[in-house]
């Protein structure tokens, strides 16, 4: 705490008019002390300060007695004459007291300035040093928070990244078994394909048989081959998957049949199959006594499988050699499925992976981060800690300086009080003994003495603003003197400002801000700055050292706001049943574990039918006209499932489609790519075609039966003669491949055209996966639109694959010959090809 000089503003008030002792006061103090002075005390004074020696006192007694005499009349004594030398003598003795009186002044109030700026000091330290008191208790306090919630969320975040960890294992392992057994599949299939490839080099040739068994027991139904070797493999399929693949994928061949003979069955060098070796143990132990057996109740012949008899009740008999490439062909279809399986592992263990890496890493950055964090506020803490006793301390030896100088204070001012009454005193006692003296000139004399009499004190500027500077001290005579004493010096130097200088603020840098006080629901952060050098004497204050901000002011659980819904859009369809659409925005996103509606959820996206009425075509034997400028690539299947004739009447509609384009009627410029897909019909080839097959180039054509028939064309007589050229192939289809040549035609295409990719399929394409991975591709920079004979199309995998929404993007037939019906591609003109395009229109939010 702060000490005052006498413990008030009043008591440094009332000291500095006791030093600086104005005239006011000196004179009403010299009027109250010759108020009660007598001649006698005059004299007691000047003796008792010894201001004249023995001789000099009794000479002046003698002078002052015969004064008195002289004044009464009574005689008179000689020594008269020496009235004027003791007047001088006592003139020079009152300049001699105005000067010892002057010089007292003027050094108690250079006392005064002094010591009150050394007070100032302590002062301006004290108030320093308990704002760092202050501030460094702020830092402790923060230092304490932070570390208490660091060793509160170092442990959590630790268990959560422990579980985290487990439960990805968990999880990974049990993906990574599925993909050993997978793996295991892939491996028996390839077995498979090799054993029963139709073009490899033959080195066993037998008779198949493939039967449709059902148990007897369980009622299941399974698929047996007669050949050990093959169905040892086959037995090797472990995967639900797997065996579910192969009972679906040859379910067609055995409609109207129970089994399929005379396959062509080769076994291809390479092939790991071995009969197993069996060595038996020859025994020739003596019979024990016999027991009688009961009746056995299992006298089925055939143990539960298929019965002569039932194998002749519905037995189908294909010999010819073409039903290689079907068998082969379905066990390709299988490996297809089973890799697709495999490569849908192995991107969910890589995504699972990743995510596991990314939360692994987040939850040891978080941990990392509180632990720096927890080290950090350990050292500010222990700083703070140290600065604040420090600060304490500064404090408090600075009270003690300050206490000490206050008593100096103090004590001086009752020194000086003294000095300045004795002085006065003497000053009265001189000024006594001379007016009595002169009386001794008889009578009629005034007894009138003037000193003389000066200014105050007229400072001139101080050498320096702060800290102690000089100046000069000037004042001039107001009475000359009269018979008085001469005047004190006119000039004089002092210090001055003794004050001290003004010390501005430093403060550090800001901190980083501080971890928010709450996950969700509004908390609080904060950031501090320590004070280098706290303000003292009027400098520049030190402002704000602290400063906190909310922070995850987000509900914990709010779901997000949506606008109000838009009008509906014009309809998607000139006709053949278009829809209205109309939709809500996200105006206020959700916040913490919040929910919100997909921008496909119904809750957010409506459709209304509209324009249900079939499309109104002059000639039926055509179909509709498209008038509207766009590009298009038609993707036509090679190998249809329903063969050659499908393949006919592909080829009829591609052309009805052309026609759309042209001719009468129609203003606007075509632009159409044709791309013709097929694929290997043996395992070797499809290897060979998915990059399998060695350093050998492949030809996309020859080998994969892939072919840009016709890049972008504006002439579409010319592209009706490239389509009628085009034959039909047996094989698989690799429509991946082909959908990922559309996407490279697509560059191509005229940039202020919209991009059209039309897809004709019978049957399902050899991989899944990848088709739908290339139409993830396709679709993000054309309308993908499929035209398909559903009969042996996957439509639900078709219906992921086409551009949302899939309703207006596929067109299905149930059969091939549908494919020849001019309504057909008036459906998918419908579709692609409205007079304008819909929009939709904003409503009031």
């Amino acid at each position: 705490m702060t000490r005052t000089i006498g413990g008030d503003a009043a008591a440094v008030s009332r000291l500095e008019k006791i030093f600086a002792r104005p005239t006011a006061v000196h004179v009403q103090s010299m009027l109250e002390i010759s108020t009660g002075l007598t001649m006698a005390r005059a004299l007691q004074v000047v003796e008792q300060k010894r201001l004249m020696n023995s001789s000099m006192l009794g000479e002046m007694q003698f002078l002052l007695s015969g004064a008195k005499q002289l004044r009464y009349g009574k005689h008179k004594k000689p020594g008269y004459s020496g009235i004027d030398g003791a007047r001088k003598m006592l003139n020079d003795m009152i300049f001699e007291s105005l000067s010892k009186y002057d010089a007292e002044i003027a050094k108690c109030t250079d006392y005064y300035s002094r010591q009150c700026g050394l007070m100032e000091i302590c002062r301006g330290q004290i108030a320093a040093s308990n704002y760092v008191a202050a501030n460094s208790r702020m830092l402790i306090l923060d230092s304490q928070a932070t570390i208490n919630k660091c060793e509160a969320d170092i442990p959590e975040t630790k268990l959560e990244l422990k579980n985290h960890n487990s439960k990805c294992k968990n999880e990974l392992k049990k993906l990574n078994s599925r993909l050993k057994i997978v793996m295991g599949d892939i491996a028996v299939m390839t077995m498979i394909l090799k054993m029963t490839d139709c073009e490899t080099k033959l080195l066993q040739t037998s008779k198949l048989t493939m039967l449709h068994c059902k148990d007897a027991c369980t009622g299941k139904t399974f698929v047996k081959f007669n050949h050990k070797g093959l169905q040892h493999q086959v037995d090797q399929l472990t995967s639900s998957h797997s065996q579910g693949l192969l009972k679906t994928t040859v379910q067609d061949l055995f409609e109207g049949c129970e089994s399929m003979e005379g396959v062509e069955f080769v076994q291809v060098a390479g092939s790991d199959y071995q009969q197993p070796v069996v060595n038996k143990t020859q025994f020739n132990n003596p019979p024990l006594p016999r027991t009688a057996v009961p009746g056995n109740p299992c006298t089925d012949p055939d143990k539960g499988a298929p019965s002569a008899a039932d194998k002749r009740a519905a037995k189908c008999t294909i010999k010819k050699s073409p039903q290689c490439y079907k068998l082969q062909s379905r066990f390709l279809s299988i490996q297809a499925g089973i890799q697709d399986e495999r490569d849908g592992l192995l991107d969910d263990i890589s995504k699972l992976e990743e995510s596991c890496e990314t939360t692994k890493n987040t939850l040891e950055t978080v941990i990392q981060n509180d632990a720096a964090s927890l080290s950090s506020s350990q050292t500010k803490l222990a700083v703070a800690t140290e600065k604040e006793a420090g600060a304490g301390e500064m404090a408090r030896t600075t009270t003690k300086e300050h206490s000490a100088y206050n008593d100096d204070l103090l004590k001086q001012m009752k020194t000086c009080s003294g000095n300045y009454i004795n002085f006065e005193t003497e000053l009265c006692a001189l000024r006594k003994i001379r007016g009595e003296l002169y009386k001794m000139k008889g009578s009629g004399h005034s007894a009138f003495f003037a000193d003389c009499e000066v200014s105050k004190w007229e400072p001139e500027e101080c050498s320096k603003k702060c800290a102690g500077g000089t100046q000069k001290l000037k004042r001039s005579v107001l009475t000359h003197a009269a018979g008085g004493a001469k005047c004190l010096p006119l000039s004089a130097m002092t210090s001055c400002n003794n004050g001290p200088c003004p010390v501005n603020c430093k403060i550090s840098s800001w901190s980083g801000w501080s971890k928010c006080s709450a996950k969700c629901g509004g908390g609080v952060t904060q950031r501090l700055r320590d004070v280098k050098q706290a303000m003292r004497h009027g400098g520049t204050p030190c402002g704000e050292t602290s400063e906190a901000k909310a922070c995850n002011g987000q509900s914990c659980e709010k779901d997000c706001e949506l606008s109000a819904w838009t009008k509906w859009s014009s309809c998607s369809k000139d006709c053949d049943g278009g829809t209205l659409k109309r939709q809500k925005f996200i105006k206020v996103p959700a916040e913490g574990a919040g929910k919100c509606a997909g921008d496909w959820h119904e809750d957010r996206l409506q459709y209304k039918k509209c324009n249900m009425d079939r499309c109104k075509v002059p000639d039926i034997t055509k179909a509709l006209k498209c008038n509207k400028t766009m590009d298009y690539i038609l993707v036509l299947d090679g190998s249809p499932r329903s063969g050659k004739k499908g393949f006919v009447a592909q080829m009829q509609a591609a052309n009805n489609f052309i026609d759309a384009m042209s001719g009468p009627g129609v203003t606007s410029i075509p632009n159409i790519a044709l791309v013709r897909y097929s694929g290997p019909r043996t395992w070797s080839g499809i290897s060979k075609c998915t990059g399998k097959g060695g350093k050998k180039k492949v030809d996309p054509e020859k080998d994969c039966g892939i072919k840009i028939v016709s890049h972008f064309e504006e002439d579409m007589k010319k592209v009706k003669s490239l389509i009628t050229g085009l034959e039909f192939r047996k094989g698989s289809k690799l429509l991946a491949l082909a959908l990922l040549t559309a996407k490279a035609e697509l560059g191509l295409g005229r940039k202020t055209a919209a991009s059209n990719v039309v897809v004709f399929l019978d049957g399902a394409p050899l991989s899944i996966r990848k088709t739908m991975l290339a139409s993830r591709v396709i679709r993000k920079s054309a309308r993908l639109h499929w035209v398909v004979v559903t009969k042996f199309a996957p439509l639900k995998d078709i219906k992921t694959w086409a551009t949302r929404r899939w309703q207006e993007n596929i067109v299905q037939v149930q059969k091939y010959t549908q494919l020849q019906d001019p309504q057909t591609v008036t459906h998918v003109i419908a579709n692609i090809c409205p007079s304008r395009t819909p929009k939709l229109k904003m409503g009031r939010p």
